[in-house]
């Protein structure tokens, strides 16, 4: 390969850790209040409301059940109104975080779920109110298997950052597409292959080594 096309991979490998990282931060924004309602107005939850359970139960499967490609096209309007267009690494952010924060706020509820209804209890006949009890027991207790599920979060997000490449998103799906498959490069589609599972592996190695260390039951 020459030298411009290095360069291309650089840049691109760039513009996908920031898709990543960025969507991921703002899915998180969406998607772990949300997960912490779930998990606190669930019939076993501390302050059960059935309503708003439902309602936040039925559009979160509703989000999750449309494919992200698909989702990426449907949306691609509301990001040309959004931010002026709908091509680009940061045009690709928005779909992603609406695509990431239903599927992290049922991680989120995953991880809360876990936590020891003994513990609760036991805060709670110490007085402790709803806001103690979330943010004082369900989020430390729920620590480790948080940041487990945020690491996952990462590698998925990482996978589609590469599948909104194909059409138009930017980053390295978009140079595997453009410079690899279409002009059969395949040592070029080769390396995109290889610096994502590199990128997969990164991340899985940081969010796992900061998950060993926080976990109290070692």
């Amino acid at each position: 390969m020459n030298a411009q096309l290095w360069k291309l991979l650089a840049t691109d490998t760039g513009a996908t850790i920031y898709m990543t990282l960025v969507s991921t931060l703002f899915g998180y924004l969406i998607g772990l209040p949300l997960g912490i309602i779930l998990t606190v107005t669930d019939k076993d939850g501390v302050s059960p409301h059935p309503v708003i359970y439902r309602i936040i139960d039925v559009v979160t499967n509703i989000m999750r059940s449309i494919p992200f490609i698909i989702l990426l096209m449907i949306l691609i309007p509301f990001t040309r109104w959004l931010i002026g267009k709908s091509y680009g690494p940061t045009a690709t952010i928005i779909p992603l975080v609406i695509s990431a924060a239903p599927y992290i706020s049922r991680m989120v509820e995953s991880s809360l779920d876990e936590v020891d209804k003994g513990v609760v209890e036991a805060a709670r006949s110490m007085g402790a109110n709803n806001w103690t009890i979330i943010f004082r027991v369900l989020l430390p207790e729920a620590k480790t298997s948080l940041i487990v599920g945020a690491t996952i979060t990462l590698g998925t997000v990482l996978g589609y950052t590469a599948m909104a490449g194909t059409i138009g998103g930017g980053g390295l799906g978009a140079d595997a597409k453009m410079y690899g498959y279409q002009r059969g490069n395949m040592v070029f589609l080769g390396w995109t292959i290889v610096i994502l599972v590199v990128l997969f592996q990164i991340f899985q190695m940081i969010g796992m080594k900061v998950a060993q260390k926080t976990d109290h039951r070692k």
